[in-house]
Order: C-alpha cells, then sequence, then structure tokens
C-alpha cells in the first residue's frame, strides 16, 4: 500500500481596516495575512493544523503575528 501525504501552507489577504499600528504610531491602513497550514492526502487538504494571522503597516512596513481575537476586532 502506497500513502502519499503532506504539509501545504497557503496565504490568503483577509481586508484590511484603518487603525494605530504599534510600532509606528500612525494611523494607517494594515495589510491583513492569514497563513494556513494543511495535511494533505494523495494532494487534497484533509484539515488545517495550524493557522497564523499577519499585520503589515503600510507606513513603515513592519510586520507582526497577531492572534485570533485582534484579528476579529480589524476585521469587525
Amino acid at each position: 500500500m502506497f500513502l502519499l501525504f503532506g504539509l501545504k501552507t497557503t496565504l490568503r489577504d483577509l481586508p484590511g481596516r484603518m487603525a494605530t499600528f504599534q510600532y509606528c504610531g500612525q494611523f494607517v491602513q494594515h495589510h491583513l495575512q492569514e497563513r494556513a497550514t494543511k495535511l494533505t492526502l494523495f494532494f487534497i487538504p484533509v484539515f488545517t493544523t495550524s493557522k497564523a494571522f499577519n499585520i503589515t503597516c503600510t507606513n513603515c512596513g513592519q510586520g507582526s503575528t497577531i492572534k485570533s481575537r485582534q484579528k476579529n476586532a480589524l476585521l469587525s
């Protein structure tokens, strides 16, 4: 029997929002991105193993990882 499995990372852009960035202190648009790692079986994604959210300031270019609760606050 031959099983083919692996991990695949996908990036998805989420809508950003105007907010004050923690590093530069400027009130600017943020670039929000979701990174999900999925377990694949025969190149078909079976389930998500981890999720991370990255936010980047359009003013200074500094990026950081945020938690799901902070992402929900930015999207609402």
